[in-house]
């Protein structure tokens, strides 16, 4: 059975690949036959076996290629090693679907131990099918189950990720709406916190024996505070319960300020309004849980807008801290402490303000510095006073000419005859066109012919006499210094001041309750959407951990710092998780130490151990893919050399080889003209290149020389064997090279155009598929930062113009821009991030969301209001998973000789845009 492969000198254009395309049809066929065949020619079972073997891997593959309606980018990568867990390295969350808000908790809690350990043996009560099945049972007990699952995974898989989905979706139904909006994180927060306080409330009333029963999660994770004040003039102590301690942002610098703020409230709202008896009240810990979380309240409702807005502002918070202060055991202290720096403050204050008159003299709108005002009035004075005319000034601008003449007759005869030419006008005898002096004159002609007095170089006194002068610089000088005396002074007692109330806590009696900031939950974006991260701190290895969804990486508290004080960019920390410094338990194994897979429950060890194993064999499917085409490999490299090529085509392989080690301009790219170019470069294997050259000489000769049965069987192992499996793999990539070609040449064009929209979807295959093309060797595809850039350069386009059409305010124009972020650039922002070190890209999305986050601060028709509130949490979902695309664009069918001409121009049209404009 032969394949007849013919075709230009490309060797693979549209016509030649169309034969591919009906192999598939045909294989089914050659199957058939070749068994006879097999029983004709002698081959043995190994040989039948081996050649059925090829055809089926052949068949199977080509019906793969044409169910695939999308390239595999667009999902997880095929390569399960991709997904393999790394040494000890913590494992990541997927996100399935705006449940960054998840990860971030969840990876926060799972690293506290002692929470770990609850979890994880976490037993359902024996009991449980006798239970009333309420809702709230109903609900807890399965999402305990898919935890324990999840925290299990956590532990032992060999994954780099897993999925948290069936955790997810319990959680997702007790939230009002699951439409997969941004979930608010408090909320989640709270709710997670109930559900395993009731679920584990239910095993402690099971197991008490008479006494109350006991809650772990309480235990853990519960406080208590005694409210003491005044209300209406009558003196109250109350003892109350706090889960999350929400702290106020606005207006504080650091923890500390927030957490003063938070304990000392101001006056109590009376239902009377005419009692004016004083109200106030303090909060005292008399009982501080071993977690310890702080909600930071960024978020505050903008009446004027009727929205809520994110605070963006600067808050400082320490690795260690001491609540010593706020301990009710410490009330006395506190106080006569507190007292102290009031009196300090007042103080400062009253020192801030005499520096500031320093620093700011004067009493007009402009003020500088006293001690810079009194140096230039010593410079003044002490300023000699040098004269000159502006005749002289003249003399220095003028040309040559001018400059050599400048004793005052000259000059006077000049301001003369400017005079009378003014008075007369220009002509032709009087002004002759070769005398620059008169021309220079004509344009620019004095207006008098008197010289004016003159003038001093730079401000100096006209009159002082030396005892004058002599007395002022000593006054200023004096003066100057007992300025700069009294501010540094000044500076000096504040700077103390400062340090005094810093160490104010410092006494060894008030360190002894000192917390460590275990976790720092991370927002970016605004007040209705964004992304969030958690950093969480390895008490094992003394490093920070970033865990952003399915990557997790080491990190450093300078990384923390900039991403979680605020003040810088739309990212600040919403949650912080402190933990007893004191209690080892919370963060080390007690008991005998156990690590890994020996820390989990039987039922867990096992379900983990299943779920190893459908992963390993996943890995193990994979290799023995590798192996078969390395066998394969093997295989057509001892199959028996065919017949010496002749000298034309050696003559055309040394031509071709030159050309695939040249390095030719982007509009010169060989590759498109010939196919073998591409292999060359590609190190395709040698019997592939020589197949490709005898199929474009079409050496038909095969016939003679050999006994029949012999040379038949060479040509049936040769052609079916190598051609239809191996050389055809290597056709349909260089089919796919072309193709990618196409993709970036059209959207190249359209771009050119300023058809933005058109060109948009072309880029974006023209991309992926070249990020595909790539990943197999260098010379696969085209220049990845030529695509990239028209890529953002064409998303930057689009949002600009939505944006405008958004602007206009007109309903139809408005909904158009609100179509193309949602249909066109929404969908492409997974592609722009899911690469960390492209940090273009990653600017260009930060500019487009400014761009509409810009608006939030804006007067707006309700209307409008409304849109940008529903299409925002869209825009600023910062997750990586990339959303299904619509079919590729239809691809026109080209030549190789036009698709060569048209890829060649646009490639030197755009060699000649300017660098700014590329």
């Amino acid at each position: 059975v032969t394949l007849e492969l013919r075709g230009d000198n490309s060797s693979c254009c549209s016509d030649c690949l169309d034969a591919y395309d009906a192999a598939c049809e045909i294989l089914c066929l050659v199957l058939e036959r070749s068994l006879a065949f097999c029983l004709r020619v002698g081959l043995d079972g190994w040989g039948q076996w081996l050649l059925c073997q090829v055809l089926e891997a052949s068949i199977a593959e080509n019906k793969a290629s044409l169910k695939r309606t999308h390239p595999e980018v667009w999902s997880d990568s095929p390569n399960p090693y991709d997904r393999k867990r790394q040494d000890n390295c913590p494992v990541g969350l997927k996100n399935v679907g705006n449940t960054c808000w998840f990860s971030a908790v969840i990876q926060s809690l799972f690293n506290l131990l002692e929470f770990r350990r609850l979890v994880l043996n976490f037993n359902p009560p024996a009991n449980a099918q006798d239970l009333p099945r309420n809702q709230k049972e109903h609900r807890n007990l399965p999402f305990m189950r898919e935890l324990r699952y999840l925290f299990a995974l956590l532990v032992g898989s060999k994954r780099k990720y897993v999925d948290p989905s069936r955790a997810v979706e319990i959680l997702k139904d007790a939230f009002k709406s699951n439409d997969s909006q941004q979930q608010d994180v408090s909320e989640f927060t709270h709710k997670l916190l109930d559900w395993l306080e009731d679920a584990f409330q239910i095993k402690a009333e099971e197991e008490r024996d008479g006494e109350k029963p006991k809650n772990p999660m309480v235990e853990l994770f519960y406080g208590r505070f005694l409210a003491v004040g005044v209300l209406e003039g009558k003196k109250f102590e109350n003892t109350e319960m706090f889960g999350q301690y929400p702290l106020q942002v606005n207006g504080f610098k650091d923890l500390h300020e927030c957490l003063e703020a938070a304990m000392i409230e101001g006056e109590i709202e009376s239902l009377h309004s005419e009692n004016s008896a004083k109200s106030g009240q303090e909060h005292w810990f008399t009982e501080l849980p071993p977690v310890l979380t702080f909600e930071l309240s960024r978020f505050e409702f903008n009446q004027a807008l009727g929205r809520p807005e994110k605070i963006h502002n600067k808050l400082e918070f320490p690795p260690i801290l001491y609540l010593d202060r706020y301990m009710h055991k410490n009330r006395e202290i506190t106080r006569i402490k507190r007292d102290e720096i009031k009196r300090l403050k007042e103080y400062l204050t009253v020192l801030q303000q005499r520096l500031e008159r320093y620093l700011s003299y004067g009493s007009g709108p402009k003020r500088f510095p006293l001690v810079d005002v009194l140096q230039y009035a010593l410079e003044f004075a002490s300023s000699k006073p040098v004269c000159t005319s502006p005749v002289d000034d003249l003399g220095a601008s003028a040309p040559a000419s001018v400059c050599l003449r400048d004793d005052s007759i000259f000059i006077f005869h000049v301001l003369n005859e400017c005079s009378t030419i003014e008075q007369q006008g220009p002509s032709s005898s009087d002004v002759p066109s070769t005398s620059p002096v008169q021309r220079s004159v004509i344009h620019k002609p004095f207006t008098q012919s008197r010289i004016p007095p003159d003038l001093p170089m730079h401000p100096a006194p006209r009159h002082i006499t030396e005892e004058e002068l002599s007395v002022l610089e000593g006054c200023l000088h004096r003066w100057r210094t007992e300025v700069e005396n009294d501010t540094r002074d000044l500076q000096e007692s504040i700077s103390r001041i400062h340090r005094t109330i810093e160490l104010m806590y410092s006494d060894k009696t008030m360190v002894q309750v000192p917390y460590r900031l275990h976790a720092v939950l991370v927002h970016e974006g605004q007040a209705n959407a964004g992304h969030y991260w958690a950093y969480i701190y390895d008490h094992h290895q003394n490093r920070w951990m970033k865990y952003n969804d399915i990557s997790v990486t080491k990190s450093t508290w300078e990384e923390l710092e900039r991403d979680s004080f605020g003040g810088y960019r739309n990212a600040s920390a919403y949650c912080l998780m402190y933990i007893n410094d004191k209690e080892q338990y919370l963060i080390q194994e007690t008991g005998q130490m156990l690590v890994g897979m020996d820390t989990l429950p039987s039922d867990l060890r096992d379900y983990v151990k299943e779920d190893n194993k459908r992963f390993e064999k996943e890995l193990e499917e994979w290799d023995a893919e590798l192996a078969q085409k390395a066998q394969q490999e093997k295989l057509l490299s001892q199959i028996p050399r065919a017949p010496a090529p002749s000298p034309a085509i050696k003559l055309e392989y040394t031509r071709l080889l030159k050309l695939a080690q040249e390095d030719p301009p982007p509009e010169c790219d060989y590759r498109l003209r010939h196919a073998i170019v591409y292999f060359i470069q590609n190190q395709a294997p040698k019997k592939i290149i020589e197949r490709t050259l005898l199929e474009q000489f079409g050496d038909h000769n095969l016939k003679g020389g050999l006994c029949l049965k012999k040379k038949l069987y060479f040509i049936f192992m040769d052609e079916v064997l190598f051609t239809l499996f191996y050389l055809q793999r290597w056709h349909q990539d260089y089919r796919h090279f072309r193709e990618t070609t196409m993709f970036l040449m059209v959207g190249l064009e359209f771009f050119q155009k300023k058809s933005y929209m058109e060109a948009l979807l072309y880029l974006i295959y023209a991309y992926q598929n070249n990020k595909e093309l790539l990943s197999k060797g260098p010379y696969r595809g085209h220049d990845e930062e030529l695509i990239s850039h028209y890529r953002r350069e064409c998303l930057l386009k689009l949002n600009e113009h939505a944006a405008a059409l958004f602007e206009s305010g007109d309903d139809q124009e408005v909904n158009n821009g609100l179509i193309i972020m949602n249909e066109l650039i929404v969908p492409c922002l997974p592609l722009l991030l899911v690469d960390e070190m492209e940090e273009k890209d990653i600017v260009a999305v930060e500019d487009m969301r400014n761009r509409w986050c810009s608006y939030l601060g804006q007067e707006m028709e309700p209307n409008l209001q409304e849109k940008l509130t529903d299409f925002l949490p869209k825009l600023l979902d910062c997750s990586t998973e990339i959303k299904g695309f619509n079919d590729p664009p239809k691809l026109p069918s080209y030549s190789t000789h036009e698709l060569c001409e048209r890829y060649a121009r646009i490639m030197l049209s755009l060699s000649r845009t300017p660098a700014d404009g590329r």
